[in-house]
């Protein structure tokens, strides 16, 4: 190209480049591979390709940009700005010729790539690539003298005006088509799903039409997060044009009256002929229900939700798809496939737009799924130096470790105490649950807050606020921390043990059968519950942290450390531990507490990742093949290390860092006589 051409430079981009006169800038900006949108295809009507001219001297760039160097504002130009209004300084890149010199700076509401950032335990920012896209063609008329169909004259459009090839149309989309162009009069706006664009692992491996609206329409279009546990089904609903989200909420995993884990899950599933057909009927209805409560909520039709995106672990997976679960439930914990899934979400019976496409992350083993695949995604471990700790808590904990060297995995079967199951006044979390607690060392009196209720315990106000939902039980993060602050009060020693009243120094703690336990609140006097640790409830959660902590140990013994960098809990439930109490109770590897972070429903914006951007998709289906599994279930120290991780904190890893911040009083209620406190408990014969 001569350089008597034009020089374009494009801001922030920093692409430049010499176009002949009279180019547009939006025919600039593709040749030149700039990200501007257009969802019209340069017709002037859309005003999705807005840019801003820079003129006068620019020393950075080494030009001089004349007020001349962008042809006059059209007619076209003239009435979008009548009708619709166009910001002071900005053109239509696609009506603007480029007639000199010239610096155009491209507005992130112009980019087919826009930045959003997501802010909640970290600022997390996606690059707005989303696999569905609005596109608006105008076909010539049909010509009886040259006989072309109407799926032939889009497709010529879209490989023209596009550039898009080899696009695919169901035989209902082709319907819709024809009629769309007739009521449109040869102009039709597309949907067009390209999830899976030149990959060729692709369903069919090519674009496809998911939608047809006559002349030109701008639809909403909407895609569905969902992050499928066992215990509860997250999900968000996102404007796949903005990345806006428009609603979130969560049910009830509905397989929960089947069995509260997921093993006994696949026993129900082993027990009964139609077992799985059951779990997979629950789920689905309650996939199918979030959905049509979400577009509710944000008052759009499930019609226009074109997306979804499931992470879940390998039982859910199947279940929700229909696959067989039984070979998860024992060794060699075959998977029906671990490979990343596009689908029609009709398949698996959802009800969204006709045309809506499904996609699922990939499986990293036959015990660790699409959600620790997505925890990947969102916390991404393999782009750190720091050694980190990525622990997904839930009823079935998926734990990452590594940096830019490896990345190792595992999961771990807690089971469900952390989430209130299992103990004696457990609850979901929920208004009236306690849900912080805190006891002082010297009187071993509590004080605890209650979810819903801003006041302490102690604090004036407390008795009124509660005089509507009372105090009802006590939630996960409450349970830990209880029994974390009873650990550092003395009320309870290393081994797990709580101690007599007299030993203690505090009536809290009574008899109860051949134990003691410590009671939190007593409201029965007034009809309510008592509320108290018991040594049963101690047990429940020495075994859940005993197995979490077990499994990041064998973790760290394959890395070859004793030590981490950082660590970072995560799951909906990880959100709401306090860091402190989840090191004393021993749950967390010593880690300097600045260094242990929350970073919410990790997998869950790892969903969010893969919903709004494709080349994400392809980054965890290449990163899951580089990430190491260690199969607790059958690696020998792991016993070893769940029967060490018994104590609080542990039997035999020092948690020297910890001990220099907190008190760890040297208690023993074992003793058997009345000065140390514990009640004598008989031997087994």
């Amino acid at each position: 190209m001569s350089d008597k051409n034009p020089l374009v430079i494009f801001t922030p981009s920093g692409k430049r480049g010499h176009v002949a006169r009279g180019t547009t800038v939006l025919q600039a900006a593709r040749d030149l591979g700039v990200d501007v949108d257009s969802v019209c295809g340069g017709h002037g009507i859309c005003s999705k390709c807005m840019v801003r001219p820079s003129f006068g001297d620019h020393a950075k760039h080494g030009i001089h940009a004349d007020e001349g160097a962008l042809s006059p504002v059209n007619a076209v130009e003239t009435a979008y700005d009548t009708k619709r209004g166009i910001k002071p300084g900005y053109r239509m890149s696609c009506q603007a010729q480029v007639l000199g010199d010239v610096v155009i700076d491209v507005p992130s509401e112009s980019q087919v790539h826009k930045q959003v950032v997501r802010k909640a335990a970290t600022t997390r920012v996606i690059d707005m690539d989303p696999a569905t896209r609005t596109l608006y063609v105008e076909v010539p008329p049909a010509d009886m003298h040259s006989p072309t169909g109407d799926w032939e004259r889009v497709q010529a459009q879209l490989r023209d005006a596009w550039q898009i090839e080899n696009v695919t149309i169901s035989l209902a989309m082709l319907t819709r088509l024809q009629a769309a162009l007739i009521a449109g009069k040869d102009a039709v706006t597309l949907a067009l799903n390209t999830a899976r664009e030149g990959h060729h692992t692709a369903r069919e491996g090519h674009p496809r039409i998911v939608g047809v609206w006559p002349g030109f329409y701008e639809p909403g279009l909407y895609g569905l997060a969902v992050d499928l546990g066992s215990t509860t089904v997250a999900a968000h609903l996102t404007d796949l044009i903005t990345g806006e989200v428009k609603a979130s909420g969560g049910v009830m995993n509905p397989q929960i009256r089947y069995g509260e884990d997921l093993m006994s899950r696949v026993s129900y599933a082993m027990m009964n002929a139609e077992g799985a057909n059951e779990l997979t009927a629950a789920v689905r209805e309650a996939l199918s229900q979030l959905a049509v409560e979400l577009a509710d909520e944000a008052k759009v039709s499930v019609n226009d939700i074109f997306e979804i995106v499931v992470v879940m672990n390998p039982v859910m997976h199947h279940l929700l798809l229909g696959l067989d679960p039984i070979p998860l439930g024992q060794a060699p914990f075959a998977l029906a496939t671990n490979s990343a899934l596009d689908l029609p979400a009709s398949d698996i019976g959802l009800s969204l737009a006709p045309e809506a496409q499904l996609y699922i992350l990939p499986l990293i083993a036959g015990h660790v799924g699409a959600d620790a695949a997505a925890v990947a995604l969102s916390e991404a471990p393999q782009k750190q130096d720091p050694l980190t700790l990525i622990v997904d808590v839930g009823t079935n904990a998926e734990i990452l470790l590594g940096n830019k060297t490896r990345v190792l995995a595992c999961s771990s079967p807690t089971g469900p105490a952390f989430e209130g199951a299992q103990i004696s006044s457990g609850q979901r979390a929920a208004n009236g649950a306690i849900e912080r607690i805190e006891i002082d060392p010297v009187t071993k009196e509590p004080r605890f807050r209650i979810i819903g209720v801003k006041q302490w315990s102690d604090e004036p106000g407390f008795a009124k606020k509660i005089g509507r939902t009372g105090v009802t039980g006590i939630c996960g993060s409450g349970i830990i921390e209880a029994v974390a602050e009873m650990r550092m009060a003395g009320v309870l020693d290393a081994n797990g043990l709580i101690g007599s009243p007299e030993a203690v120094g505090t009536p809290r703690c009574r008899a109860s059968g051949r134990t003691y336990e410590y009671v939190i609140y007593d409201g029965s006097a007034e009809g309510g519950p008592v509320i108290s640790v018991t040594q049963g409830d101690i047990r429940a959660i020495q075994l859940a942290k005993s197995a979490l902590y077990a499994g990041a140990r064998l973790l760290m013994d394959e890395f070859g450390t004793d030590t981490v960098d950082r660590v970072v809990l995560a799951g909906a439930f990880g959100a709401h531990i306090s860091p402190k109490h989840a090191m004393v109770l021993g749950m967390i590897p010593d880690c300097p507490l600045e260094h242990v972070t929350s970073a919410g429903n990790a997998a869950g914006t790892g969903a969010q990742i893969a919903l709004l951007n494709r080349a994400a998709r392809r980054e965890i289906e290449e990163l899951v093949h580089h990430i190491t599994k260690v199969e607790t279930a059958i690696e020998p120290r792991f016993q070893e290390h769940f029967v060490n991780a018994n104590a609080i904190p542990h039997a035999t890893d020092p948690f020297t860092g910890l001990r220099a911040l907190v008190p760890l009083p040297e208690v023993n209620f074992n003793s058997g006589d009345s000065e140390g406190g514990g009640r004598r408990r008989r031997r087994r014969g």
